[in-house]
């Protein structure tokens, strides 16, 4: 039972490290965390203020400051009353703070109930991981022991926990990580290869795996045949346009086995010959996200505003989800959207000048991340492309972080201005597209929210207060987000998980806002706003094909 107490007490200043993290993780984010992941974000800061009270602690014994006797009785009274008040205001505070950002982006506010479920989720995570740095401690310790029968003791306490260390990185990045991602890449091949549908291979000779297709239906993967399946009709087109409409060309290439992008590259471009896209008025060439996931809202955007006179091309890359690909192999979005672009461009190129499509390319997520990848600059995507839409771009966009960190002096970050607008714009909503101006020549465009922790969260955040967050505070973020070391970066971390289950307009949904950003990006001729606004009435009407 001594033994017991003994593991269970905590000192003092790793407790009072662990109550200010606490606090301080109940601060508002971008987005409602929900009782779990705030639950989750709550207790990895506590075991952090944990941690950095217990080595305060330890530079205060080894300076001669001891607290014994009264004087330590009186201390943990002290910890205990405002540790105990302290914290029933941080509860209190964070729960208004969650109302606000609710009411901001458009969801329920939360009960008292979901409050006690995330105080459970806290304890027990924060428990769980006591209990494994506590583990790793003794472990360190032991390999002191050992190392100390031939070195000094201060030598052989920091080799003990420099080792330990090393083994714990090891086992998970290297033996547990590695074959976690590589069960994980294994599960979800086996989904995707074994995942089969009622739905008949299509019959139009202008998609993937129709009559004209060197690719089978099974072969597409899932998101590769909901794509195909999606595609809308002739008549479906002129139903809109209440003119002439043609059939659209959806290609798509399905990844097999052990990937090899260059060749899957190659398939697409062929796809494109057999099916006719480059016979089209316009050619959207597009890199999905992790799982080969295209946004139905951007290819069906331009297939209605061109009355079908277009060819969009896209294939997969992955089989893990965008999030898993992007820790996995992040190069390899970069990489497939450099080959698949270089291989259309390079067939492109070889056309007759008065024959050739229109060619933009696209993205969304992870898609932009791999889109961008095929140029250098602003003046390469206007050499090359006809127009470009990124949409929800990440932190980690190459040109992106470029554009924004150049921006004009005295543009925020979120919404910055880059080359006085004329070839790349950002926009949070569709009238950010007009300013500062005429938008003439080749135009590339970068759609993303104020509030999407997609774009905003980077391991910067950790120790540099980012310039989103020294200006104003974007559309519909709280006043009340502020930065704080270490405790920031978690939190978007954590908004990840939940920027999709947000209303359209907020987080990482973008909804029907692609109509609108194509529409200045490459309008035909005679298009109006009207004409958008009805478009988006229309795409927003039709149901996301699924094939279950």
């Amino acid at each position: 039972m001594t033994s017991l107490r003994r593991r269970l007490r905590a000192p003092i200043a790793p407790t009072v490290g662990a109550v200010l993290l606490f606090w301080a993780s109940l601060t508002p984010s971008l987005l409602p965390l929900g009782p779990v992941f705030q639950g989750v974000v709550s207790a990895v800061c506590a075991l952090l203020g944990y941690a950095v009270g217990a080595l305060l602690g330890w530079m205060l014994r080894s300076s001669g400051v001891v607290l014994a006797g009264p004087r330590r009785r009186q201390t943990w009274r002290v910890v205990g009353v405002v540790g105990g008040v302290g914290t029933l205001v941080a509860l209190w505070l964070g729960h208004r703070w969650d109302d606000q950002v609710r009411d901001l982006v458009g969801v329920d506010r939360d009960s008292i109930g979901a409050d006690l479920l995330q105080l459970v989720v806290t304890a027990l995570v924060f428990v769980l991981l006591l209990a494994l740095s506590r583990g790793l401690k003794s472990a360190g310790r032991w390999v002191g022991r050992q190392v100390g029968r031939v070195l000094p003791d201060r030598v052989a306490l920091v080799v003990g926990a420099i080792v330990v260390a090393w083994i714990a990185w090891g086992l998970v990045t290297g033996v547990i990580g590695g074959r976690v991602v590589g069960a994980l890449d294994a599960t979800f091949q086996a989904i995707d290869d074994e995942f089969r549908t009622d739905t008949p291979a299509p019959t139009s000779p202008y998609v993937s795996a129709g009559p004209r297709s060197g690719e089978s239906w099974d072969d597409l993967g899932r998101q590769g045949r909901v794509f195909i399946a999606s595609a809308p009709t002739a008549d479906d087109i002129a139903d809109f346009t209440g003119g002439e409409a043609q059939q659209p060309v959806r290609a798509y290439v399905g990844a097999s086995g052990d990937v090899d992008l260059a060749e899957e590259a190659q398939r697409a471009v062929d796809e494109l010959e057999r099916t006719g896209g480059f016979d089209r008025a316009v050619l959207n060439v597009v890199t999905g996200t992790g799982r080969g996931w295209v946004n139905e809202n951007q290819a069906r955007a331009l297939e209605y505003m061109w009355a079908g006179d277009t060819a969009t091309v896209s294939m997969q890359y992955s089989y893990l989800p965008s999030w898993m690909s992007f820790l996995a192999d992040g190069e390899r979005a970069q990489e497939a959207g450099r080959l698949l672009f270089d291989a259309v461009y390079a067939h492109w190129v070889e056309l007759p000048a008065d024959q050739r499509p229109l060619v933009v390319v696209s993205g969304e997520s992870l898609g932009s991340f791999g889109g961008e990848a095929a140029f250098s600059g602003a003046q390469d995507l206007a050499t090359r492309t006809d127009g470009a839409l990124f949409v929800g771009p990440t932190a980690n966009n190459r040109l992106w972080s470029r554009f924004t960190s150049e921006r004009e002096a005295g543009t925020p970050e979120v919404l910055p201005v880059y080359g006085d607008g004329q070839t790349v714009r950002f926009a949070d909503r569709p009238s950010d597209w007009d300013a500062p101006g005429e938008w003439t020549g080749t135009r590339i465009g970068y759609l993303q929210h104020a509030n999407d922790p997609i774009t905003w969260w980077d391991f910067s955040l950790a120790l540099q207060k980012p310039d989103w967050l020294s200006e104003p505070r974007g559309r519909d973020v709280s006043p009340r987000v502020h930065w704080i070391p270490v405790v920031t970066m978690l939190q978007l971390a954590a908004d990840q998980m939940v920027a999709n289950d947000v209303p359209a307009g907020q987080g990482h949904q973008f909804g029907q806002e692609p109509v609108r950003a194509w529409a200045e990006i490459l309008p035909p001729d005679g298009w109006t706003d009207a004409d958008s606004e009805r478009l988006a009435v229309r795409i927003g009407e039709l149901e996301p094909d699924v094939i279950g």
